[in-house]
């Protein structure tokens, strides 16, 4: 029986389900803002930009780098569908210097190549908050 207090929290990228877990709170990164989930939150559809997911679980914060995607809170069920999702304790030094190559891989003026260098600048910020927050 599940817990009655608790929010299911399941992320999936397309290899693999990253993450199946029990949450006091959920916070994902939308692509406009972060949407905080609580236990009986009305039903969403959202879609996700780069950033941190974090839940708690009995006062202690979790973080994971998501890359994009959707999220869907039904029936306190958190689904979260994401191109890449990395736990906190993924992200290295080495994660972050390939982050920084795939910024300057991108140069140009072309909206696209513009738009490609923003959102690889963005995964290298997030991926640094991470990072520095171990």
């Amino acid at each position: 029986m599940a817990d009655e207090t608790k929010i299911e929290l399941v992320v999936i990228t397309p290899e693999r389900q990253v993450l199946s877990e029990t949450a006091d709170a959920v916070v994902v990164p939308a692509h406009d803002g972060e949407v905080g989930v609580l236990r009986d939150r009305a039903p969403l559809v959202c879609e996700l930009g780069i950033g941190q997911l974090r839940y708690t679980q009995a006062g202690r914060t979790h973080r994971l780098f998501i890359d994009g995607g959707f999220a869907q809170v039904l029936d306190n069920h958190v689904t979260v569908l994401t191109a890449r999702a990395l736990p906190a304790e993924a992200v290295t030094q080495e994660v972050v210097t390939a982050a920084a190559r795939a910024v300057d891989e991108h140069q140009g003026h072309e909206p696209d190549t513009l738009r490609a260098r923003a959102e690889s600048q963005r995964r290298l910020s997030e991926l640094r908050r991470i990072l520095a927050a171990k």
